[in-house]
């Protein structure tokens, strides 16, 4: 994985981070670590890390920690982003089983979620 770099502009590996989180679909979150084995690259740290940097001009508030809770010293921004967004929650913290994004573009009316496959469902 490449260096991810300082302040400047964002690296190869960034772009990659921040495109994908652009693409969460408003009500929606991924885990650090979702967005990481999405990519196929790097892990929750080295997300953490570009979204701490480079991560303002994105929507930072759907990408959250494992368990739902949000980014630290982010939880009140956050909070009224999710709802604003009826983003599924359980107390302070998004329902990761209902407001977890799979990657794979929404259907209309649908949960965002892979559409079964013949293999997989035998």
């Amino acid at each position: 994985m490449a260096e991810l770099g300082r302040r400047g502009d964002p690296t190869p590996y960034a772009e990659r981070v921040l495109d994908l989180v652009e693409r969460i679909p408003p009500g929606r979150v991924m885990s650090y670590g979702d967005v990481a084995e999405y990519l196929g690259e790097g892990g929750p740290r080295q997300v953490g890390r570009v979204m701490s940097v480079w991560g303002g001009g994105v929507p930072w508030w759907r990408v959250v920690r494992a368990d739902g809770t949000p980014p630290s010293c982010h939880e009140r921004r956050c909070l009224d982003h999710w709802r604003e967004e009826s983003t599924p929650l359980r107390g302070g913290r998004a329902d990761m089983r209902l407001a977890r994004w799979d990657g794979h573009p929404q259907v209309a009316g649908g949960s965002g979620k892979r559409p079964p496959s013949p293999e997989r469902d035998r």
